[in-house]
């Protein structure tokens, strides 16, 4: 039988205990009878990963049904099969049943097998109250179909919002597991900046990078990696356009977004010249490090992200830089994003023991600016940089 020494990184029992005593509790509370979530990847999967610690990979969909007074029952990708599930099982934990069902994104003759598995058990167990945990990451099919196949009497509640705010906020021991996969990262940019050379390619870094990571335990991640002739932005750049040859004086940008041993994704991001750097390019970096200090004076227990995004952007109007369009900073835990985000539509407000990424990034006509280090919410603000890395253009 396999043992809790086969898994990369385990999770303690403990605190797998801790988290679902702490839901069990709220459901109580809201009268709900039965969680329902289902993932695919362990890039956005992190539901199916904090209540079971086993990821939902590869685009196999995984569905979890976490019971207020049961064990819980978990639909997996395989073989057509159920089976029960050992009391104390040391990899399946707080597990009573587990089905197997193939399921196919490209087979859509298999888009019902996960639903009619669940029905199966939600039919047998007759709830009154079903709360949906992160719609936005199940099948369409798999949630049309349950919710237009259970009896009458059965209602759906979006469970979403209380779970995020539960997960944001991290315990000891995951904390502990964030400051390794940051450490990592560390390790992974020093051993990227001593291999560099002119003639490498963008993806030769980016390969660096994952064959560290995954050397120290990293089981996913994304590495971005973009190069251009000093005075040419530089954007970083996702694996399928990362063809290009680094030449001597270029600047690139290089970002480190991978899961940690036990799964909690930190990410880490700087800025290299084969030469020396511009003076253009140093200025604008310093100015980048002051737009993350104005994000990270403003990162405190009770601060709204709205409020924090709105008061960055005008920071950068008023100093000629552009605004930031996309996603500023964010949560991070088992979800490569992770709420709280900063962003405008963001409701949940800041808290400590949270970890937050804070990455400014804009792109001016001669040059690509940005930094990227994780931190964490303490009762006065913000820790120091879990990353050790230094914040400054590597002149290599």
């Amino acid at each position: 039988m396999a043992n809790t020494s086969d898994l990369m990184n385990a999770i303690t029992t403990i605190e797998l205990e801790r988290r679902w005593a702490v839901v069990r509790s709220e459901m109580v509370e809201r009268d709900i009878d039965v969680l329902l979530m289902q993932n695919s990847n362990s890039f956005h999967g992190g539901y199916v990963k904090w209540f079971t610690d086993l990821p939902a990979v590869n685009g196999g969909y995984s569905a979890v049904m976490f019971f207020k007074d049961a064990p819980m029952v978990v639909v997996r990708h395989g073989p057509p099969n159920a089976a029960e599930v050992p009391t104390n099982h040391p990899i399946d934990r707080g597990v009573g049943k587990i089905y197997t069902e193939p399921t196919f994104a490209a087979a859509d003759f298999t888009k019902d097998y996960a639903a009619n598995a669940v029905l199966e058990e939600l039919r047998h167990r007759a709830p009154n109250a079903i709360g949906l945990v992160g719609t936005g990451s199940m099948a369409y099919p798999f949630l049309n179909k349950i919710k237009n196949s259970l009896q009458e009497g059965a209602s759906f509640i979006d469970a979403t919002d209380w779970i995020d705010n539960i997960k944001a906020i991290k315990s000891a021991e995951e904390i502990e597991f964030i400051k390794r996969a940051a450490t990592m990262q560390d390790q992974s940019i020093g051993e990227i900046l001593n291999q560099i050379k002119p003639g490498m390619k963008n993806f030769e870094l980016t390969a660096l990078a994952q064959y560290s990571g995954q050397l120290q335990g990293s089981e996913q991640g994304l590495f971005l990696a973009g190069s251009a002739p000093l005075g040419t932005p530089g954007p970083k750049m996702g694996k399928h356009m990362q063809a290009r040859k680094i030449q001597e004086g270029d600047q690139f940008t290089l970002l480190i977004e991978n899961n940690g041993p036990g799964g909690f994704y930190t990410e880490l991001g700087r800025t290299c010249v084969i030469g020396s750097a511009s003076s253009a390019l140093k200025d604008e970096f310093e100015f980048t490090l002051e737009a993350q200090k104005f994000t990270l004076d403003m990162i405190k227990p009770g601060a709204n992200p709205k409020d924090i995004f709105q008061s960055y952007n005008e920071f950068m109007r008023q100093n000629g830089r552009p605004e930031e369009a996309r996603l500023h900073a964010h949560g991070q835990g088992y979800d490569l994003v992770e709420r709280p985000l900063i962003c405008a539509e963001e409701t949940m407000t800041l808290a400590p023991d949270m970890s937050i990424v804070v990455h400014p990034t804009y792109m001016t006509d001669t040059c690509y600016s940005w930094v990227c280090d994780n931190y964490l919410i303490t009762d006065g603000g913000v820790s120091e940089s879990i990353h050790q890395t230094p914040q400054k253009i590597f002149e290599l």
